[in-house]
């Protein structure tokens, strides 16, 4: 018997899940169905747990108001006393609901601590009682896979451990009812032995840890994991494997098993079943080394996955994750190293062509909705895209992560907050996550959050390059043009700094007075755009930052042509304020589709 039932749209899946979480977190038991698709035959389940549940909050969303699901559950805890509403979006509730007093959620951006959160908390607690235990620790059923040690011989074999490691992830996130440390979380322990398990576990929020080692010896495979349980260190599972390579799909799906059964759950629908994504090993292997390629986030690193995700293609052409590797490729690229307008139009045909062969690749599905947001600016048609991945994957941390960076562009820009914290619960330590969430709450203008998130942001990666240009530009917004300069000088004065974003310190100076050092540095950058592909947006900051509105929109013209994924939050970055007196800056707001 759960204490909450949670009716919701179906639609609305990524919106209830951080609701849920907050939940939980207090100490209170929820059931919500995240697990059960539409047209299954579980009506008796659902009508069992709405009777037993002690208390039912409807989220009302301009989606469930028109569920006549939603509102029959609704009406059902109401006659019953139980019913406690919520509501998004400032949804015009059902006539029959409008008496009801219901929590406002809009605003609560998943804070735990907010004033609507807490009002919901307190009415619970007059229902639920204060027995309630206070959740100190992660989700009791929340694992984080370790990169397996690679033991073979030839240290080249590095590439099939991280991929063992990265499948064995992808396959558990697909169970229900487990939550799964995403991979680049789970990624910066590589090789961390002076760490323990409960400290892990504490930065992962877990409560088990999967490690182990791969060695490969020829078409021979050996694998031994152990699963520990992190708060007593104790082992609660283990196994070595001895297999053929091409034993490694089924080799997959027995782990994998394996961790379910000893996690106590219950498999719905074959959810962790393995399916052979292709049937060439050498396909298969050619790919996991580009997936290794792909992760060192370089432009190096990029090229070669490119170059191996095509190999890969020359031996199975209906490889359908070679192609949405493609895709992932020429998103990575865009902007930074290549021109939007070359590289997002091949990233969509290549996510196309995986989803011609497999419809339900969420990775492609990621892929789409990038261009749609970033490049073709179908916003949303970007948002349904991401909000889709969201609901066939929702431990799939990028997906939430894309979602949050879609909402601001379709007037949601709190919404994006809330997406990019369910994010980061389940990578916690994806520093891009933070430097977004640093990013909406500067749009936001909540420049004390946004400076306290930068923190945290280089708590995890203290060279993490747009960190300091997000940290300066909330300095420079607050007036502080002194420290918003040291901010930007650090961060391009790393080896990994994009030239693009001198501009800032452009800013910086022009917000001192020092015109003549910035000009010269502008000078610079419109000269290198004149060779190599300089994001003009950015651009647009520095001319407009030093008063020249004509030069400024004449770039801005320049990076609507190349439709530059700068431009996405045009409405919301300070950094265009002074153009926004400007007629032609709310037209140009208006052809990009922007709300």
């Amino acid at each position: 018997m759960a204490d909450i039932f949670v009716s919701y749209s179906r639609l609305d899946k990524a919106r209830v899940a951080p609701l849920v979480a907050a939940l939980e977190a207090e100490g209170w038991s929820v059931w919500w169905d995240p697990a059960i698709a539409p047209g299954e035959e579980f009506d008796s389940l659902i009508s069992r747990e709405l009777d037993q549940a002690k208390t039912l909050i409807v989220v009302w969303t301009t989606n469930s108001v028109e569920s006549r699901w939603v509102r029959g559950e609704a009406r059902d805890a109401a006659d019953r006393g139980v019913l406690y509403p919520v509501r998004f979006e400032s949804a015009r509730l059902p006539i029959d609901f409008r008496a009801v007093h219901t929590t406002d959620l809009d605003d609560w951006a998943g804070d735990a601590q907010s004033a609507p959160f807490r009002a919901l908390c307190k009415a619970l607690e007059s229902k639920l009682g204060v027995q309630k235990k206070k959740a100190a620790g992660p989700t009791a059923k929340a694992i984080a896979v370790l990169p397996l040690a690679n033991m073979s011989a030839d240290p080249e074999n590095e590439y099939f451990s991280d991929g063992m490691t990265e499948e064995i992830i992808n396959t558990l996130s697909k169970v229900p009812g487990i939550q799964v440390a995403s991979r680049s979380s789970s990624f910066a322990f590589k090789g961390r032995k002076d760490v323990d398990v409960r400290q892990i576990g504490d930065k992962l929020g877990v409560t088990a840890l999967l490690d182990g080692s791969v060695r490969k010896v020829g078409n021979r495979i050996r694998i031994a994991a152990q699963l520990v349980n992190v708060e007593n260190g104790y082992q609660l599972w283990s196994e070595t494997y001895d297999r053929q390579l091409e034993d490694i799909f089924a080799l997959q799906d027995e782990i994998s098993r394996s961790i379910v059964d000893a996690l106590k759950l219950h498999l719905v629908d074959d959810a962790a079943a393995v399916v052979a994504p292709t049937k060439s090993l050498d396909a298969y292997t050619t790919y996991l080394k580009g997936r290794f390629h792909y992760n060192k986030s370089t432009e190096v690193g990029l090229r070669k996955a490119y170059d191996l995700f095509q190999t890969a293609l020359l031996q199975d052409p209906g490889f359908a994750r070679a192609h949405a590797g493609i895709a992932d490729v020429w998103c990575d690229l865009a902007d930074d190293w290549v021109a939007p307008e070359d590289a997002y139009p091949r990233a969509k045909a290549a996510a196309e062509r995986a989803l011609q062969r497999d419809p339900g690749l969420v990775d492609a599905m990621i892929s789409i909705a990038k261009v749609q947001c970033w490049h073709e600016w179908k916003f949303a048609e970007g948002v349904s895209q991401a909000e889709r991945a969201v609901a066939l994957s929702p431990n799939n941390a990028e997906a939430h992560g894309v979602l949050g960076t879609a909402f601001p562009m379709v007037g949601r820009l709190r919404d994006g907050i809330e997406s990019l914290r369910r994010a980061l619960v389940l990578d916690p330590l994806r520093v891009e996550y933070f430097g977004w969430t640093t990013r909406l709450l500067y749009f936001c203008g909540d420049y004390e959050a946004a400076i306290k998130q930068g923190h945290e942001t280089f708590e995890i990666d203290d060279r993490y390059g747009r960190g300091f240009v997000f940290m300066g530009s909330v300095h420079l917004a607050r007036g502080d043009a002194e420290q918003a300069l040291d901010w930007f000088q650090r961060g391009q004065s790393l080896d990994t700094a994009v030239r693009t974003y001198d501009v800032m310190i452009v800013r910086a100076l022009a917000a001192l007075g020092r015109r003549d050092e910035a000009q010269e540095i502008m000078a610079r950058l419109e000269g290198e755009s004149r060779q190599q592909y300089v994001r003009a947006e950015y651009l647009a900051m520095g001319h407009a930052a030093l008063g020249d509105t004509d030069a400024a929109f004449a770039a801005l013209e320049r990076a609507y042509q190349a439709r530059s994924a700068g431009l996405i939050y045009l409405h919301l970055d300070p950094g265009y304020a002074p153009l926004r007196n400007d007629p032609r800056y709310g037209e140009l707001v208006r052809r990009i589709g922007l709300k």
